[in-house]
């Protein structure tokens, strides 16, 4: 599966933004999906997930705020980001993973989005 993530840029605090990342003609329900971000010298951590049967999962710190969401007619993953803040700023990458079980462990994902920078500035 390949994978294509965009939407990203540079916003101020509390605004909105959403990423995209497009899978190559593989329904989405097919994978357990996820968002990960890094920021500048810190690890990669799980940002928000949704399972093959639709189930979503997010970062205590992104709840309320940022919503997982797939279209599988158009084979898309979506991470909609509201009231974003400075602390948001990373590069994020989508990710999916056939396996049955799903994970919010980064390593557990076999395919890997090439990440979009999303810059907020105060």
């Amino acid at each position: 599966v390949q994978l294509q993530a965009f939407g990203g840029g540079l916003v101020q605090a509390g605004v909105s933004l959403r990423l995209s990342c497009a899978a190559s003609g593989r329904t989405l329900v097919m994978y357990n999906s996820g968002w990960f971000r890094q920021a500048p010298g810190k690890e990669r951590e799980f940002v928000a997930g949704m399972s093959r049967s639709g189930s979503t999962d997010y970062l205590d710190s992104v709840k309320g705020r940022f919503t997982i969401a797939r279209d599988n007619a158009k084979i898309t993953l979506y991470l909609q980001m509201n009231s974003l803040k400075p602390e948001d700023t990373a590069v994020y990458y989508c990710a999916v993973d056939g396996r049955i079980r799903y994970s919010r462990v980064a390593d557990y994902y076999d395919y890997w989005g090439q990440g979009t920078l999303v810059t907020v500035s105060s």
